[in-house]
């Protein structure tokens, strides 16, 4: 008989594996230029270390959070349980969803679209070319994930692999050309610690947190964590150590070699990094290693979000569809069709730098602010015994985050606020016409008989 709930096979090592292969997909190598180009000197570098603080800071609460409530979808339970299950929390977790449907979809195509654009380094595509390719990405990455959780726990350990070893060779290559240390001597050229310095280190901040994102991807697997409790919390802050590390040793040996002022022009500065060390063979053989880092980051992004409108839709809170696992794989395969389906077609449409700030602005006031508000509210309403992971110094980390995010969502432009927010507008009014028939919160009446819910 098939399974009807999701199994606890996932360990430290296969969480903190996804975490990481999540987090660096094509990010840095597409965004490293574009950070030096922001800040626009040798001190580009504290904008990967903002994005780096940033990130712990926001773990602790998604620590706080994935600890205490380790369920499959993440944040959707966050802001039910926070919120209030009967109250505003349902609008709330319903939001969550709603901006997800369109959000995961968005951060699978980036990967996908940034795939095609590094893989004209090896050949030139035109246009056509490169949408037939990124959509392919997305098409193949379903395929993989179309299989049971211990299986995918396995590839998952594999690409890990892969995306260290690339990160390992482009840090060697810049230690061996003997130059390494020259940029962090001369970090602090030409700084001037004024407004236009922080305003630069918040523009380019937008970049590097997005090379960051997916730290949390674990909380989104949360009912297939085995001992999550231990597990959650340590593999955030072990990717984000780990990712943190590895970000700026490998900026540092890129500049190394490529001066920065050259560097922040480049398309495909990793590519041309090598080449420079070690030949054409070398640029290729690496360009080949950074797509399959891209290609992994997108497997673990979709494993990820595929768990959303499944664990919403076992809630009864989304369309009950959502809720169906594969007959013998175990998995919510009716959610990894719909959003691998929407990245599909959001790949053929969308340019890399727009996607970009579009996912931030989408995510933060929905997901990363009000799970951070939602947390103060329900440490003042349980005891703290109640959360197994608890974090030093509360309530200063989450407050923190919460002037952080808002730093990054102005950074990321009036337009994407307002396509934010117009989204989330849109979502409430899908929310108030649902909640009328159905007669949830805030009506207050009573349920609909069962398989009425729209």
């Amino acid at each position: 008989m098939a399974e009807t709930t999701l199994v606890r096979r996932l360990g430290l090592a296969q969480a903190t594996a996804i975490n990481m292969t999540d987090m660096v997909g094509i990010g840095p190598f597409i965004t490293l230029p574009m950070v030096i180009s922001m800040m626009n000197g040798p001190y580009f570098l504290y904008a990967w270390l903002a994005g780096a603080v940033l990130s712990l800071i926001d773990a602790m609460v998604w620590s706080e959070l994935g600890a205490a409530f380790p369920m499959a979808g993440g944040s959707y339970n966050f802001l039910k349980e926070t919120y209030g299950k009967t109250g505003l929390g349902k609008l709330m977790s319903f939001l969550f969803v709603w901006q997800t449907m369109i959000q995961a979809p968005l951060v699978i195509a980036s990967a996908s679209i940034g795939f095609a654009a590094y893989f004209s380094y090896l050949v030139p595509l035109t246009t056509l070319a490169s949408k037939i390719m990124s959509g392919g990405v997305v098409i193949c990455i379903v395929i993989l994930l179309y299989r049971k959780i211990e299986a995918i726990g396995k590839i998952s350990i594999v690409m890990w692999v892969g995306v260290i070893l690339t990160m390992l060779w482009i840090i060697g290559g810049g230690l061996a050309h003997g130059n390494f240390l020259q940029p962090i001597r001369h970090i602090n050229d030409g700084i001037t610690v004024n407004y236009a310095f922080i305003t630069a280190i918040g523009f380019a901040s937008v970049k590097s947190v997005y090379s960051y994102l997916g730290y949390y991807n674990v909380c989104h697997l949360g009912g297939e964590i085995i001992n999550p409790s231990r597990n959650i919390p340590r593999s955030m802050f072990l990717s984000i150590a780990g990712i943190a590390v590895l970000y700026m040793l490998m900026n540092v040996s890129v500049v190394s070699v490529i001066p920065w002022h050259v560097a922040k022009d480049s398309h495909f500065v990793i590519s041309e990094f090598m080449q420079q060390l070690a030949g054409n063979t070398a640029a290729k053989i690496v360009t080949c290693l950074i797509l399959l880092v891209a290609f992994s980051s997108v497997f673990s992004a979709t494993l990820g979000y595929s768990r959303i409108p499944y664990a919403a839709a076992v809630d009864g809170a989304f369309f009950k569809v959502f809720a169906k696992l594969h007959p013998t794989g175990n998995f919510p395969h009716i959610s990894l069709l719909f959003l691998g389906a929407i990245a599909f077609v959001f790949s053929l449409l969308f340019k890399l730098s727009d996607v970009i700030s579009a996912i931030l602005a989408m995510r933060i006031l929905i997901q990363f602010i009000s799970q951070a508000v939602g947390l103060l509210i329900l440490r003042r309403a349980r005891s703290e015994t109640k959360f197994p992971y608890k974090m030093p110094l509360f309530p200063i980390p989450v407050y923190l985050a919460i002037l952080m995010w808002f730093g990054i969502l102005i950074s990321t432009g009036f337009h994407m606020v307002l396509g934010g927010l117009s989204a989330i507008a849109l979502g409430t009014i899908v929310y108030f016409i649902k909640a009328k028939v159905n007669q949830e919160w805030p009506f207050n009446s009573a349920k609909l008989p069962a398989g009425k819910n729209l």
